[in-house]
């Protein structure tokens, strides 16, 4: 129980860093909102009264705090840019980039497990070989190189998208899965080879000891005591790449939505960095940030799912 009450509060402190790091980094870089927003036409008389009325004039502390305690309350404050809610804006984007970002991390689960449990049995055979081949060339392409090739591939030359031509999930679900499918794709392949090749090195790693020598001893078949036995053991270092690569695929949700064109959290907050739109950034950075220490903490309690023999000291 106290493991988990210092995790909890390390969570908070976390989430508290990183949120005043990324308010005081607006408020060192050049230039401010009430810049960007008056352009050419910002005197110093306008510019004050604009900054006046926005509340930067404001201590820095004073600024962050008012800012926390609406947030915490739900309320992320209003787009500089588009004078709306920051809270609609992200609600509307969020099942763009979750639906990109859950089917992502499916395609590497469903791929990886089957695909390192068969590589661990068949190690050192020519599938194998060709497999981990493949595996390294596919793990040096990063994402949004391989989002260019399927958009040159399937979409210019196959005509399977229309790239730019997104279709919203509210129109037709179908027709948005599917223009997502490439997407996650891109995101997915590097990471199911990575997870591949550790969920291989840990199978046969499990495959040596005894436990597995005495299933076998006692007439049970090896694909049986492989599945029921080695795949739990063998998933739980892997577990960990896992919950990482559920942070790392939302944060290369942002390139890739702006390779294939996917109105999603992303590209919100890409134009939200050129506008110096604070309260959107603010509030992306922060969720992106609870989202990565949220699954660490998940992570923590899949162990002892997997395996209950562990115990978190």
């Amino acid at each position: 129980m106290k493991y988990y009450i210092k995790k909890i509060i390390t969570l908070i402190i976390t989430l508290f860093a990183v949120s005043l790091l990324a308010f005081w980094a607006f408020q060192v870089i050049p230039g401010d909102a009430a810049t960007h927003i008056l352009g050419t036409e910002a005197t110093p008389e306008r510019l004050e009264a604009l900054r006046e009325q926005m509340g930067l004039n404001r201590p820095f502390l004073v600024q962050y705090f008012d800012w926390l305690k609406d947030f915490l309350f739900g309320d992320m404050g209003t787009s500089y840019s588009y004078h709306m809610s920051v809270k609609e804006m992200i609600g509307a984007k969020l099942p763009i980039t979750g639906a990109l970002s859950l089917m992502s991390f499916l395609m590497i689960v469903i791929v990886s497990i089957p695909l390192g449990m068969w590589q661990g049995k068949h190690a050192g055979e020519l599938p194998d070989v060709a497999a981990g081949v493949l595996g390294q060339i596919t793990m040096s392409f990063p994402p949004f190189f391989l989002g260019m090739i399927f958009t040159l591939v399937f979409g210019l030359w196959l005509n399977l998208f229309t790239q730019g031509q997104f279709i919203s999930y509210t129109e037709n679900f179908s027709g948005f899965l599917g223009y997502l499918f490439f997407p996650a794709l891109a995101i997915a392949l590097p990471k199911i080879a990575m997870a591949t090749k550790l969920l291989r090195s840990s199978v046969l790693v499990e495959l040596q000891q005894d436990y597995v020598r005495t299933a076998r001893s006692r007439g049970r078949k090896f694909n049986s005591v492989l599945v029921k036995h080695v795949l739990r053991n063998a998933l739980i270092p892997v577990v960990t790449f896992y919950a990482t690569t559920l942070a790392d695929i939302v944060a290369g949700s942002i390139i890739i939505e702006q390779v294939f064109s996917v109105p999603g959290i992303g590209r919100l907050l890409l134009s939200s960095i050129m506008n110096r739109d604070f309260p959107v950034v603010q509030a992306i950075v922060v969720m992106m940030a609870a989202l990565v220490v949220i699954v660490n903490f998940i992570t923590d309690l899949l162990y002892q799912f997997i395996d209950p023999r562990i115990k978190v000291q």
